[in-house]
């Protein structure tokens, strides 16, 4: 693996609705910068909240496929692709870096889902470098997903990016459609006990599971977990995370991004709200898998 003088940038990205694919927002705008900020990737290694599986795997396949992991969305959303390449050499070697941890080659079963795609669009919009995901294991505690996040460090030293992707807050039952630019309070003191732990003691976040906001704010663990990946990364590097953008959509959902070692910027003169979910009169939002 060869080493770089100085290592790749890597990010937690807040991805919200899949809509955000199509969209131009002061988000979007956040993630085209940052994708727009750093050096070109050797490979990009991606943890998901959609990829949320009984078990530790890494795609493996030449040619991953876009997977369209959402209901009631409008048909151009079904219709998008994000054709990037794939590295079975390069899962290989993701295999490989985290050893004594046991990571699966998954030659066919998974892809690139929306969690990926999604925010991909924006930063790497040519879809010529090559992507690989890493599923979440539902069956492992936070700091074995901590730990992963501190084994994959040294593969920034060798010109891979690595990019999480999820959703600090992520209520979808208690989303309030006619708020969307704004969160519930509850919302806002938990995004922000996270963000004090990410600015000052990255590794420290792992404690937040014992504010009584949590349940509120993940009522499951998937889009959390993500965070955990880049806070394991911050621990090793000895540094604290800046935030790449904030705020909130629909009263229960955050919408904040953290960087490591990146210089992007500030694109807060965009205004404009997240993508919005489908109706929830037509589509339950637990229905939506986003």
């Amino acid at each position: 693996m060869a080493v770089n003088a100085s290592p790749m940038p890597a990010v937690f990205l807040g991805h919200g609705s899949p809509m955000n694919a199509l969209e131009h927002n002061r988000y979007t705008a956040a993630w085209a910068a940052f994708g727009a900020s750093v050096p070109r990737p050797r490979a990009i290694l991606v943890v998901s909240a959609h990829w949320y599986i009984g078990s530790t795997a890494v795609t493996a396949m030449p040619t991953p496929r876009t997977i369209h992991d959402f209901y009631g969305f409008p048909q151009e959303l079904f219709d998008f692709q994000y054709p990037a390449p794939g590295s079975t050499a390069f899962a290989e070697e993701v295999s490989e870096i985290v050893k004594p941890v046991w990571v699966g080659l998954d030659h066919d079963s998974w892809g690139i889902d929306h969690g990926t795609w999604s925010v991909l669009a924006h930063a790497f919009p040519d879809a010529d470098i090559p992507v690989v995901q890493l599923s979440i294991n539902a069956a492992k505690p936070f700091d074995y997903h901590l730990d992963v996040g501190a084994r994959l460090a040294p593969l920034r030293d060798a010109g891979v990016l690595l990019v999480s992707s999820g959703n600090v807050v992520h209520n979808l039952g208690g989303m309030d459609f006619g708020n969307p630019n704004g969160g519930y309070g509850w919302a806002h003191s938990f995004n922000e006990a996270v963000r004090s732990k990410m600015q000052e003691a990255p590794t420290e976040v792992l404690t937040v599971d014992a504010r009584p906001d949590f349940r509120l704010a993940v009522p499951t663990p998937d889009h959390f977990l993500p965070l955990l990946y880049l806070a394991g990364t911050a621990g090793v590097s000895g540094r604290t995370l800046d935030v790449l953008v904030d705020g909130y959509t629909f009263g229960s959902l955050s919408m904040t991004s953290y960087t490591l070692d990146a210089s992007c910027p500030d694109r807060q003169d965009i205004d404009s709200p997240a993508a919005e979910f489908p109706d929830p009169t037509e589509v339950p939002p637990d229905d939506t898998n986003a």
